[in-house]
């Protein structure tokens, strides 16, 4: 058993990692789900596939705490239509007009969105690194969705598909805010489940009413893909990873997603890659970096009050 723990310690890295490489993949998938399946349908099969797979595991339980659910089911409902519904149906609309190497880039700010948040709704303080890593983050990814010339986004705007990737990285951001404020009294798998549960009611009207679009042949595979690896074998991943080496140490590994997405769009997407990719998501990358490492607080939000 101690050889056991010290190998599973010792190769604790390869949770995390797996976990962002997994998801880094679904970034692909959404782009790649923007000619084969409408996004109603992929967000609605998605959810609907993973909520039949984990019924056998975790229906009778969740059942047993519908208590606590009952209490709770405000919270569990906009948890589920933050983190799957606007998140998910969202990057799958951003696919039909970005590249992935452009969402994979805006994604990489998610814990920059959510260290700024925590000081907004968790009362936690805004460090130097916080203020600094947003200034650069944001200057990178204007720079990026301008194609290296800011000033055009003067005259033509920001591009649907990059706005509505923003939009879903914030709402994801508020998404993982919300969840530790709450602490919401149920097993993680429990929470999850229940949460799968509203996105597949509050997605059944947006399937019912958007134009059909049947499983077939081509997009199974991508529906698979987003039902099981990225929404089942993920989160289990990653929540493995953040109980051996800690939750700071974990989202370390999320600035490899644009990485992954990059080299994955080349390979099997053939999407170039040009100058303001690089600049754009090197500066972006190292806002986030020193977001997690300047810990030196600059401005201390007034204490939330408990919920």
């Amino acid at each position: 058993m101690p050889n056991r723990t010290a190998g599973t310690q010792k190769f604790a890295f390869a949770f995390p990692l797996l976990a962002v490489l997994i998801w880094s993949g679904n970034t692909i998938v959404a782009k790649l789900a923007a000619t084969a399946v409408q996004p109603s349908a992929i967000s609605f099969y998605r959810w609907l596939a993973a909520g039949i797979l984990m019924t056998p595991f975790l229906g009778a339980h969740t059942w047993a705490s519908r208590q606590i659910v009952r209490q709770h089911l405000g919270k569990l409902a906009l948890l589920g239509l933050l983190g799957m519904v606007i998140y998910q149906g969202f990057a799958y609309l951003a696919g039909k007009t970005t590249s992935a190497t452009n969402m994979g880039v805006i994604i990489a700010v998610m814990p920059l969105v959510s260290a700024i948040l925590n000081a907004i709704v968790n009362g936690e303080a805004i460090t130097s690194g916080v203020f600094a890593g947003g200034v650069l983050s944001v200057g990178g990814i204007v720079f990026l969705i301008s194609h290296g010339h800011p000033t055009s986004l003067l005259e033509s705007g920001v591009r649907v598909g990059d706005g509505l990737m923003l939009s879903a990285t914030v709402a994801y951001a508020t998404y993982g805010v919300l969840l530790k404020r709450w602490a919401i009294p149920l097993p993680t798998w429990q929470s999850l489940y229940a949460q799968v549960g509203f996105a597949i009611v509050f997605l059944l009207p947006w399937f019912l009413l958007a134009p059909s679009s049947p499983v077939t042949a081509e997009n199974a595979p991508l529906i698979l893909y987003a039902a099981l690896p990225a929404s089942i074998l993920a989160p289990f991943l990653w929540m493995n990873g953040v109980r051996l080496i800690g939750p700071g140490r974990a989202s370390l590994f999320m600035n490899l997603l644009p990485i992954f997405v990059t080299l994955i769009a080349m390979l099997l997407l053939g999407e170039p890659l040009h100058y303001y990719h690089l600049i754009g998501g090197a500066a972006a990358l190292v806002g986030v970096w020193l977001g997690q490492t300047a810990t030196r607080p600059l401005i201390r939000a007034k204490a939330a009050q408990p919920q």
